[in-house]
């Protein structure tokens, strides 16, 4: 066996040993190559490991890890064959701790979809023309002045109301929930956006909370939720009635542009302009038609008398001819049928003198018939087994049921069964004895 043979036939060993598995550890030596390829070794106290994440799995990290980064990564044990080193190949990774977080928030999400929250029939539609939005954020965010900045820009005649509240921290979610009811109280706004800047899972965590999603639902007016970055998701994302990729997104899909509100309305003056060019051209070459065809009313009911005169006599004679015509093929028809109709009182005598034969026939081999049938029976009377039997004759049977016809079928002690006239009888032989003749 070559070596690239027998490293090659480790490498599979170790990959059908080992499937898929999370790896907690801290970044150590941490490269990243030109092809994007990152090469890294995950330890901890007592050992350590060499680890590979390719270009195409790096991509999603969301991070780039730094020296001493406390990470867990999901990797398949392998064998790099040119070198003989044992090492793992990483295709996630993420900061160590996320996965209970992450799978809390897997929890809260399935729970919440089973009660209903995120179903796509509760979604409302986002008003097209918004006079007054609402933003629930915190007063120092930077996500605050991007949603301000864009709305300034696209819609300044929009009203924005704020209802200010701490985004992160041990207490947000429960502040949060409560700015989004009072903006749902007051019903003062069009539209509410909820939103913060990007972050980590752990800064973004005061929006994975159960009552922040129900204040979203239960709101009294449509939800843009705006939280994080495009990679980022959260439970307010899901019960929200539309997620925006970012704060910005969010204002953007909120107010129509200003511009496009003027132009639209020019369009829509211009659509009625010749709307109502096209009616009032239509309804005078309507009058002028009517005017044309218009007759004076003593002269139109002349015209409809002679019109109906002429109507009815054409309906009289449409009648008549048919009739008539009708009439004389009737007549033919019956002239021809008299010509043609057959004599049929010969056939008729001799059908009835022949059913007056089939009838004697009949009679006669039915009498014989039923002079027979007496016959069969008395004979058949006469071989039947019962009258045998109420002459005073038994039917002598074993336990099988087998006839006994000499006394070689009987032993002692047999039990035997007796058909009689009227019933049966099990008997016990003493003894067997041929009888002498």
């Amino acid at each position: 066996m070559t070596v690239t043979a027998l490293n090659q036939a480790v490498a599979r060993l170790l990959e059908r040993s080992f499937p898929l598995s999370w790896i907690a550890g801290e970044i150590s030596n941490f490269t990243k190559a030109s092809s994007g390829h990152w090469y890294f070794t995950l330890k901890d106290d007592a050992a350590q490991v060499r680890a590979v994440m390719f270009r195409g799995r790096a991509q999603y990290a969301g991070f780039i890890p730094r020296e001493g980064d406390k990470v867990e990564v999901r990797a398949l044990v392998t064998l790099y064959g040119a070198r003989g080193d044992y090492q793992i190949n990483v295709e996630a990774i993420r900061r160590a701790g996320v996965g209970s977080l992450f799978e809390a928030f897997q929890r809260l999400k399935e729970k919440l979809a089973a009660a209903g929250l995120f179903d796509q029939e509760r979604k409302r539609g986002i008003p097209m023309f918004a006079r007054t939005i609402g933003i629930v954020t915190s007063p120092q965010a930077a996500a605050l002045r991007d949603v301000l900045t864009a709305l300034r820009r696209r819609a300044p005649h929009v009203t924005v109301v704020l209802y200010p509240t701490p985004v992160q921290g041990q207490q947000a979610p429960q502040q949060i929930a409560a700015a989004i009811a009072t903006a749902s109280h007051r019903a003062e706004c069009d539209v509410l956006i909820v939103c913060r800047g990007g972050g980590s899972i752990e800064d973004l965590w005061s929006f994975n909370d159960e009552a922040v999603a129900y204040a979203v639902a239960n709101c009294s007016m449509p939800v843009i939720s705006g939280v994080g970055h495009e990679t980022d998701f959260t439970i307010c994302d899901f019960a929200a009635d539309l997620r925006a990729a970012t704060p910005t997104a969010a204002a953007e899909l909120a107010a129509t542009p200003r511009a496009d509100w003027i132009s639209s309305l020019r369009a829509d003056a211009n659509d009625l302009r010749r709307a109502m060019r096209r009616s009032l051209s239509d309804a005078a070459q309507t009058l002028d038609s009517h005017a044309r065809r218009l007759l004076n009313p003593s002269a139109q009911i002349r015209q409809q008398r002679l019109k109906l005169l002429a109507l009815s006599t054409a309906m009289v004679h449409a009648n008549r001819a048919p009739l008539a015509q009708a009439r004389s093929v009737l007549d033919r028809m019956g002239t021809r049928l008299e010509a043609r109709r057959p004599d049929v009182s010969v056939p008729k005598a001799q059908l009835d003198a022949l059913r007056h034969r089939a009838a004697q026939g009949m009679a006669g081999q039915l009498g014989q018939r039923r002079d027979a049938l007496r016959g069969l029976s008395a004979q058949l009377e006469l071989l039947n087994p019962q009258r045998t039997l109420e002459r005073g004759y038994a039917i002598v049977t074993d336990a099988k049921g087998a006839v006994v016809r000499t006394p070689a079928q009987l032993k002692p002690h047999q039990t035997l069964t007796l058909r009689l006239a009227e019933g049966s009888a099990q008997v016990e032989l003493a003894g067997v004895q041929p009888a002498l003749e």
